[in-house]
C-alpha cells in the first residue's frame, strides 16, 4: 500500500531536495564563477557548447522515462512490478547506445576540429544522462527523495572535485571539463544500481511484452517529453542562434549570463521534484488551493530578489573583469527566473498532474515558433543581440502567461492582477539595470518593491503569518497532516492505494 505524504515528510523531502541543491549550487559557482577565471574564453565556449546541447540528449529516449513517471508516480518501491519496468531501462540502452554509435560515425565525416570532439562528447553524454534520469525518476516515483537527493550530490560532487583538481593543474582544455561531468554520471550511475538493484538487474519479461509496454510508456511520455524539452528549447535555439550567427565568443559571454540566471533556479528545481509526486497524492480539491499558496509565496520574494543584481554585478566586475558584457546581458535575462521558476514549479506540473500533456506542448511549440521568427529577425536582418535577448524575455513570459491561463481555467482561479504587478516590475527591472548606473538603479528598483510589496500587502502578510503559525506549530503525537498549501493546514486523505505489481 503506497504510503501517503505527510505534511512533515513533504517537508522533509523538500529539505533532502534542497540541500542536494545547495551542493549543486557550490558546484555551479565553481564552474560558473571560478572556471571563467583561470581558462581561455574560447575554450569556456565550447564546454559550454557541450553543456548546451548535452541538454537535449533526453529526446532519445523518446519519452518513454517520462511515461514511467506518469504512470507509476503513486507507487512505492516494494510494489512496482521490476521485472516490466527493468526491461524498459534495456530498451532504452538499446537505442540509445545504437544513436550514440551512429552519432559518433557521422560526426566523425561532417564535422571538423573542436566541434567534431564536442559532438562525439554530446554522444556519450547521451547514453550516460539517459540512465541518471531513469535512477533519478526511480527515486522520484517511489517518493525516496533522500536518495535522489544523494545521487544528485554524488554527481555533482565528482564532477565539482574533477573541476578544482583540474583548475590547480591549469588545465586549459575544455575537452576534460566535459570529461568530469561524464564521471560524474558514472558514479551517480553506480549508486543508482546499489539502490534500484531490482530495477537494474534481473531476467525481463518477454520481448514482446517489453514492446508492448514500450508503446504504453512512450504514448504516455513522448508529448510530455516534447513539452518538456521544448520548454527548454525556447532560451536554448537563442542561444544556438547567437552561436551561428555572432560566433563562440560572443556565445560564451552570453551563456555566461544565462549560467548566473539559472542559478537562482536550481532551488525551484529541487522543489518542483518533490512537488510533482506529492502532488499525485493529494486529493483533487485542494490543488487550487496549494497553487495559489505556492504562487504567492514564490512571486514577491523572486521580485525582491532581483535586488541581488546589483550587489553581484559590482563584486563580478572586479572578479571577471573580462565578462563584463556578460552583466550588461543578465541585467536583460535575470526577469526570466519570475517566469521559469512558475513554469518549472507550477504550471508544467498542475498539467501534468491532470493529463494535459497536449497543453503543454501546443503552448511550448507555439512559443518556440513565435520565438525562433523573431530571434532570427533580430540577429539576421537587425542584427541587434540586446534586441534578440529582450525577445527572449517577452517570449518566455508568454509562455508562463499561457501555461497560467491553462491551469487557471482547469482549478477556476483567476491571477490577472498578479500577471500585470509582474511585467511591470520585469520591465523596471530591465530599465532600471541597463540606463541607470549600478546604485542608481539599485535605490530606484527597491522604491518599485516597496510599491510592489504594498500593493500585495494583503498576500505578504499571509505568507509571513503562515511562516509563523507553521514554525510554532507542534504536530500531536501520531498526527498526519497532509501536504501543505499556504496558510491553510487542513488535513487532506490520500489516493487510494494501488494494486501489488500494477499491469499497465
Amino acid at each position: 500500500m503506497s504510503k501517503k505524504i505527510t505534511a512533515k515528510k513533504f517537508i522533509a523531502n523538500v529539505v533532502f531536495a534542497v540541500a542536494a541543491q545547495v551542493i549543486s549550487l557550490s558546484i555551479s559557482f565553481i564552474t560558473i564563477l571560478i572556471v571563467p577565471k583561470f581558462i581561455e574564453p574560447l575554450q569556456y565556449s565550447y564546454w559550454q557548447s557541450y553543456v548546451l546541447y548535452v541538454g537535449y540528449v533526453g529526446i532519445l529516449n523518446f519519452g518513454l522515462l517520462h511515461g514511467l513517471l506518469l504512470r507509476y508516480a503513486k507507487y512505492d518501491y516494494d510494489e512496482l512490478d521490476k521485472a516490466r519496468i527493468r526491461s524498459q531501462l534495456y530498451v532504452m540502452l538499446a537505442l540509445t547506445s545504437a544513436a550514440a554509435v551512429a552519432a559518433c560515425f557521422v560526426f566523425g565525416f561532417v564535422m571538423d576540429g573542436d566541434y567534431k570532439t564536442v559532438a562525439i562528447l554530446v554522444a556519450i553524454g547521451a547514453v550516460t544522462k539517459n540512465i541518471v534520469t531513469y535512477s533519478d525518476y526511480m527515486f522520484q516515483i517511489t517518493n525516496r527523495i533522500s536518495k535522489y537527493a544523494i545521487e544528485a550530490i554524488i554527481q555533482r560532487g565528482v564532477y565539482g572535485v574533477i573541476v578544482v583538481i583540474l583548475l590547480c593543474l591549469r588545465v586549459q582544455d575544455f575537452v576534460w571539463f566535459c570529461a568530469a561531468d561524464l564521471c560524474g554520471d558514472a558514479v551517480a550511475i553506480i549508486f543508482g544500481m546499489i539502490f534500484n538493484r531490482g530495477l537494474f538487474f534481473g531476467a525481463p519479461i518477454k520481448l514482446k511484452a517489453a514492446f508492448v509496454e514500450l508503446k504504453t510508456n512512450v504514448s504516455a511520455g513522448a508529448i510530455l517529453l516534447l513539452a518538456a524539452l521544448s520548454s527548454t528549447f525556447i532560451a536554448g535555439s537563442a542561444k544556438m542562434i547567437i552561436q551561428w550567427r555572432w560566433g563562440e565568443l560572443l556565445f560564451g559571454q552570453v551563456s555566461f549570463a544565462f549560467s548566473l540566471s539559472n542559478i537562482a533556479l536550481t532551488f525551484v528545481q529541487a522543489v518542483s521534484t518533490v512537488l510533482f509526486p506529492s502532488l499525485k497524492r493529494v486529493e483533487e480539491q485542494r490543488l487550487p488551493e496549494i497553487y495559489s499558496g505556492v504562487r504567492n509565496a514564490i512571486s514577491p520574494l523572486l521580485v525582491v530578489a532581483m535586488n541581488c543584481y546589483f550587489i553581484g554585478c559590482w563584486i563580478l566586475k572586479m572578479w571577471l573583469p573580462k565578462y563584463s558584457d556578460s552583466l550588461v546581458y543578465l541585467g536583460i535575462l535575470l526577469p526570466l527566473i519570475i517566469y521559469s521558476s512558475k513554469v518549472n514549479l507550477l504550471t508544467n506540473n498542475y498539467l501534468k498532474v491532470y493529463r494535459k500533456e497536449k497543453t503543454m506542448l501546443i503552448v511550448n511549440v507555439a512559443s518556440i515558433v513565435l520565438g525562433v521568427i523573431a530571434f532570427a529577425l533580430c540577429a539576421y536582418v537587425f542584427n541587434n543581440l540586446m534586441a534578440l535577448l529582450i525577445c527572449i524575455i517577452a517570449v518566455i513570459m508568454f509562455n508562463s502567461i499561457v501555461s497560467e491561463i491553462c491551469v487557471m481555467r482547469i482549478i477556476k482561479v483567476k491571477i490577472i492582477k498578479e500577471h500585470i504587478y509582474e511585467s511591470i516590475m520585469t520591465v523596471a527591472f530591465i530599465l532600471c539595470a541597463s540606463l541607470l548606473k549600478l546604485w542608481v538603479g539599485l535605490a530606484v528598483y527597491a522604491g518599485a518593491c516597496a510599491i510592489y510589496l504594498l500593493l500585495n500587502y494583503k498576500t505578504v502578510a499571509s505568507l509571513i503569518k503562515s511562516i509563523f503559525k507553521r514554525g510554532k506549530k507542534a504536530e500531536p503525537a501520531g498526527a498526519e497532516d497532509t501536504l501543505p498549501a499556504a496558510p491553510a493546514d487542513s488535513p487532506g486523505s490520500p489516493d487510494q492505494s494501488p494494486p501489488q505489481n500494477p499491469a499497465p
